[in-house]
């Protein structure tokens, strides 16, 4: 709302300093600022009205060193979270760019679908929470209404280096860089596309539309439709892995701050038309406003940390981590980077496949022996290591090492092509 009235009041009456508002770094900038203010600042206060409200953690004695202690810290933090995001977002980013616009609904819908099943948890003492069919239903419809805006809205496009696709007419774009001086390019004209970027190779996409062995428009129209399918399956997994790395104090926030800085420099190149096409990677345009949704992001999850990190004073619940997955595959899918998640989100695909794999080998072995046996001391992965006597802070100071470890090698793509 403040960049659209500095707009107006730097449009109308050439307001000193309004200009400010229209570089996406000074708003990314304000954004992180105001976001962490808020998580830190106001999130003592929402703290204390959940410990009012009793809305407390209800833990199950598992065995785990420390565990019993936490019984009755206030939960749904994951409130701080969306404030933090929702209000500086709302303030400082172009409320008109139609992926800012997707960003809020994805927060506002996940983070209502995650307060639901804290509610029930809390409040209705069902220690299952929202039954697991209504999660994924949940999950899949934001993953069609994603899916099937960015097939249908004019103002979702994308344009190549002309080297991708030598074969399409290109048009001249000049843009100017940070010491103003004009660049001519040669891109490919702004059009729809089931583009995806491919890591490791160079000038290379993944078209979705090409997966279907079916001319004219009922191939375009089901190359969509294979979109859409992608998009749920991105979203409900790393959503879910999220929601199964937040097991200890600090984890899953430390570790999503990483993922948010990567996705908020990708979001920015790819925005950029003259860094887009020096690293010959898709451009979006629009792509950049992204880059203040990131910051705020980053900023509340750095804030909620303040509270989060051992001994955790607030755990985010679920209103905090189906959210804050969904952020993330909702981000990558926006900016095309979706095949860059199995290497960014490294952290979560193991603690969901380390479930799966534990579930799978405990039912097939009680099938076959009569009694199931574990590949894991106790999945999510997190709490094997527990068993096995490390404690809390270190494994997740490590596994937050590790997170940066894949963040590094996710911008490394960017040239290891």
């Amino acid at each position: 709302m403040i960049y659209h009235i500095a707009e107006y009041l730097d449009r109308t009456i050439d307001l000193p300093g309004a200009g400010m508002f229209n570089y996406i770094s000074f708003r990314s900038a304000l954004a992180i600022v105001v976001s962490l203010l808020i998580g830190m600042v106001f999130g003592k206060y929402i703290i204390r009205l959940l410990q009012r409200r009793q809305i407390g953690e209800e833990v199950r004695n598992l065995g785990l060193e420390g565990q019993l202690q936490k019984r009755g810290t206030p939960t749904m933090g994951g409130l701080i979270i969306l404030a933090a995001i929702l209000i500086p977002v709302l303030l400082f980013a172009d409320l008109t760019n139609i992926y800012v616009q997707l960003m809020l609904a994805t927060t506002v819908w996940l983070g209502l679908l995650g307060f639901l099943d804290d509610y029930i948890k809390v409040f209705r003492k069902r220690k299952e929470g929202l039954n697991g069919r209504f999660k994924i239903l949940g999950q899949v419809s934001l993953g069609i209404i994603v899916g099937t805006t960015m097939w249908i809205s004019p103002q979702i496009v994308s344009r190549e280096p002309a080297a991708v696709r030598q074969q399409n007419e290109v048009e001249r774009v000049v843009a100017n860089d940070l010491g103003n001086r004009r660049t001519v390019l040669y891109l490919t004209p702004p059009e729809k596309s089931t583009d995806t970027t491919v890591p490791f190779f160079k000038n290379r996409t993944l078209d979705y539309r090409n997966l279907i062995p079916i001319e004219g428009k009922w191939g375009d129209t089901l190359g969509w439709l294979l979109y859409i399918l992608v998009a749920t399956f991105v979203i409900t997994l790393v959503s879910n892995g999220a929601n199964l790395t937040d097991g200890l104090d600090g984890l899953a926030a430390g570790v999503s701050a990483s993922i948010g800085v990567v996705l908020g420099i990708l979001a920015y190149l790819s925005g950029n038309v003259i860094y887009s096409e020096y690293l010959s990677i898709m451009n979006i345009p629009g792509s950049g406003e992204l880059l203040v949704f990131a910051a705020a992001f980053v900023g509340a999850l750095l804030g909620f940390l303040w509270y989060n990190s051992f001994p955790a004073q607030v755990f985010m619940g679920d209103t905090g981590s189906l959210a804050v997955g969904g952020i993330i595959a909702v981000f990558a899918l926006l900016i095309r980077k979706e095949l860059l998640l199995p290497i960014l989100c490294g952290v979560f695909i193991v603690e969901s496949c380390s479930v799966i794999i534990q579930v799978f080998w405990f039912k097939y072995t009680k099938h076959r022996y009569g009694e199931g046996r574990r590949v894991f001391l106790m999945a999510p992965l997190h709490h094997h290591y527990q068993k096995k006597g490390y404690f809390e802070v270190k494994i997740v100071t490590r596994f937050w090492i590790v997170q940066l470890l894949l963040a590094a090698i996710t911008l490394m793509t960017l040239k290891i092509r």
